[in-house]
């Protein structure tokens, strides 16, 4: 009997260190307090005789430009997505008979003038949006604020972040480069800008879609959910804490933070014991299987009061040639189908392919008590862009 506690406590000594060292090494202490706080909580109750709505929006860190890619190379990546995207979207559609939406986060300090265009003319086509994505390495606020602008100004011409209401005022969301929003890597310098969510504001930002980054250090605190994030210039990591967006609420603070879901995956666990991160992000390694659909919904990211509307933001870098098969072949193809085998036809349950400005304005709608049908709304705040 003693030989077996001894045996007992030796293994969960080991256990508990594996534990801390994966923990440590994955920055999970950051973000599992909050996991564990909203799992005590319960599920939000679904209201009866009302349909549960499944918002499904994936945004592209859209990188086809790398350090060691020749042209050729990088127009080969473009091209896999203004071919191959519209014949794989085009076997699929949601509840209200619409392809799947993609948003191409495409970064300023890379502007390319024939890339961009590509993206304009799958946007034309009714396949998704362009968004603005950015790195910068140890900015300053001043160097921030005038290489957005130039870069808004860049992609305005082709009639990107240019909204169909006739106002001359830009207008687009946000994913930071690097996983750094508001300074937040800044012991490694990935920012450098403390301001950083007042100066998104001042240039037209609605959103900031860059969460998670786990497991990444720059996670913020505050997880599955969308909530009003208030800048403090004198330090980084502002959007660590926030007030959720609420049914009869108003704005808040500086900028809207809009997270995809996290959670620990015991389904894909290290050493056949401890569980995985599923930070949402779809890549060659993670694809969009069952099981990983079925997490991010049961994160119930919602807006407070608004529980049947449900939103999963999915991640992923689209441009990189490893990540093809997840996000433009068979393997994309099967993700789809089972959104809507089990979404899409299934009772009580309706199946919604958004852009990040939808997945934003159907936000708006609900935070403004909207009700009904939610298509209506994927116009209710910000306009669709005029691409030329």
């Amino acid at each position: 009997m003693k030989i077996f506690l001894y045996v007992a406590a030796v293994v969960l000594v080991i256990l508990l260190y594996f534990l801390y060292r994966q923990g440590s090494k994955k920055n999970v202490w950051i973000w599992l307090g909050s996991y564990v706080k909203q799992k005590m909580k319960g599920k939000p109750e679904f209201r009866r005789g009302e349909p549960i709505h499944i918002f499904f929006c994936v945004v592209d860190h859209f990188e086809p430009i790398q350090e060691g890619y020749t042209k050729a190379e990088e127009w080969a990546r473009m091209n896999a997505w203004i071919k191959d995207y519209p014949q794989m979207a085009g076997k699929h559609a949601d509840s209200n008979g619409r392809v799947p939406q993609h948003t191409w986060f495409y970064p300023g300090e890379a502007y390319e003038s024939e890339y961009l265009e590509g993206l304009v003319g799958l946007c034309k086509m009714g396949y998704g949006d362009i968004e603005f994505h950015h790195h910068h390495y140890y900015e300053s606020s001043k160097g921030l604020r005038e290489k957005i602008r130039k870069a808004l100004n860049e992609f305005a011409q082709h009639g990107v972040f240019v909204t169909d209401n006739g106002s001359s005022a830009l207008s687009y969301g946000f994913i930071h480069g690097n996983m750094a929003l508001d300074n937040s890597r800044y012991e490694d310098k990935w920012c450098g800008v403390n301001d950083e969510l007042t100066i998104l504001k001042e240039t037209g930002c609605y959103a900031d879609f860059s969460s998670p980054t786990a497991p990444a250090n720059s996670q913020a605190r505050k997880i599955n959910a969308i909530y009003y994030a208030t800048d403090d210039p004198a330090k980084p990591k502002s959007h660590d804490t926030g007030i959720d967006v609420e049914v009869g609420g108003k704005p808040a603070g500086d900028l809207m933070i809009i997270q995809g879901p996290l959670a620990p995956n015991w389904v894909k666990r290290k050493y056949g014991i401890l569980p995985t991160i599923d930070n949402g992000e779809i890549h060659n390694n993670a694809p969009g299987t069952p099981d990983r659909i079925e997490r991010w919904i049961r994160q119930a990211i919602h807006v407070r009061g608004k529980p049947n509307w449900v939103f999963v933001k999915a991640s992923c870098h689209g441009a990189q040639d490893e990540n093809y098969d997840v996000l433009l072949g068979r393997q994309a193809d099967q993700m789809y189908t089972y959104l809507e085998e089990r979404y899409r036809n299934r009772e009580r349950y309706k199946l919604h392919y958004v852009t990040a400005r939808e997945f934003y304005n159907i936000v708006k709608a609900a935070e403004a008590g909207q009700a009904g049908n939610p298509v209506q709304y994927y116009d209710y705040s910000i306009p669709r862009y005029r691409y030329r």
